[in-house]
Order: C-alpha cells, then sequence, then structure tokens
C-alpha cells in the first residue's frame, strides 16, 4: 500500500468519524430541546383548544370531555349540559375541510369554527367569515340544505362562486347535528 493510499482511508475515516459526532451532537441537542419544549406545546395546544371551545359557546363555564366519544366536549354551564363541541370534517373544492361545531343538546347549531381547510382564497374561504357563518346558527338539521335561491330564507345559501365548499362545510356541520342528536336523543 502506499502513502496515499494510506492517507485516503485516514482522510475518509476522520470524515465518518466527524460526520457521526455531528450527527449525534445535533440529534442529542434536538432531543433535549423537544424534552424541554414538548410539554409547554402540549399545555399551549390544550390552551388555545379550550379558548376556541369557549369561542363557540360563550356561556359555557367548562368543557369536559365526553367519554367514549374522540375529541367530543360537554360544555357545562352551573353543572348543566348546555352543549356539545364536536369534530366536523367534509372534503371541500380545496380537499379537507376539520373543524368544531357546536350544538345544542335537541340539536340546533350555535356555532362553528374551521381548524384547516385549502379553499379558494375569496372564494371557499369565506366559509369561516360573515355572513355565511352566521346562516347556521339556530339552525336545526331540516334546514342544514344548500340552496341557491335567494328568497329561501329557511336553508343555507351557497357562497357566490363556491358551492362546492358551501356543500362541504353544511355536510361537516350537519354530521355533527346528527351525531349529537343520536348521542342525545334530540332532549
Amino acid at each position: 500500500m502506499s502513502d496515499v493510499d494510506v492517507k485516503k482511508e485516514h482522510s475518509i475515516l476522520k470524515v465518518a468519524i466527524n460526520l457521526i459526532g455531528a450527527c449525534l451532537v445535533s440529534g442529542l441537542i434536538i432531543g433535549v430541546v423537544y424534552f424541554i419544549t414538548a410539554p409547554i406545546a402540549a399545555q399551549k395546544n390544550e390552551m388555545l383548544k379550550q379558548q376556541a371551545m369557549k369561542e363557540l359557546v360563550n356561556d359555557a363555564q367548562t368543557f369536559k370531555a365526553v367519554p367514549d366519544k374522540a375529541e367530543w366536549f360537554a360544555a357545562e354551564k352551573d353543572g348543566k349540559v348546555i352543549a356539545y363541541v364536536v369534530p366536523g370534517e367534509s372534503k371541500g373544492y380545496g380537499g379537507a375541510i376539520k373543524m368544531l361545531v357546536a350544538v345544542t343538546s335537541d340539536g340546533k347549531v350555535i356555532d362553528y369554527n374551521i381548524l384547516t381547510s385549502n379553499e379558494t382564497p375569496g372564494l371557499g374561504d369565506n366559509a369561516s367569515k360573515e355572513p355565511f357563518r352566521s346562516e347556521f346558527k339556530g339552525k336545526q338539521l331540516e334546514a342544514l340544505t344548500v340552496v341557491k335561491d335567494p328568497s329561501n330564507k329557511e336553508d343555507i345559501q351557497a357562497m357566490t362562486g363556491a358551492t362546492i365548499s358551501s356543500k362541504a362545510v353544511t355536510l361537516a356541520v350537519k354530521n355533527a347535528v346528527e351525531e349529537v342528536v343520536q348521542f342525545t336523543g334530540g332532549k
């Protein structure tokens, strides 16, 4: 073996050792940062969830998880359930629309909050804004149908240029209402 071959072997070995060391150090740093920040992030997420639910049901004093129902919360005032906050999801024009829907025990929509969506800006993303959002307030299952007739004040008016998004949001809200009515028996 020549001196050149030996030097190449040593330089490759040095590079490999340096890379391994860098990976170990960076992995250790990432692990320590995660260990420190994970509980803080979880606490912040819980606070944001509570705040989002409070915005949906202003009168509620507490929100308690509903047993055997994933991501369901019972909104309580003076120890009595006044509404349920349940997840809703539907496929819109730009993909999945995920939301939280607040529904009374007897199946009336209080409000909803879109958590994630990829709808067209200026059209489908208006589903999270007024006046479309307020059309749902106080509606029951029978009135959760999308129409394009401005004279029909009973049902949900489709957003101009965003019929698919309108139907997707309405379907997610309708499914949430159906689930709550089925769970409570409509009482």
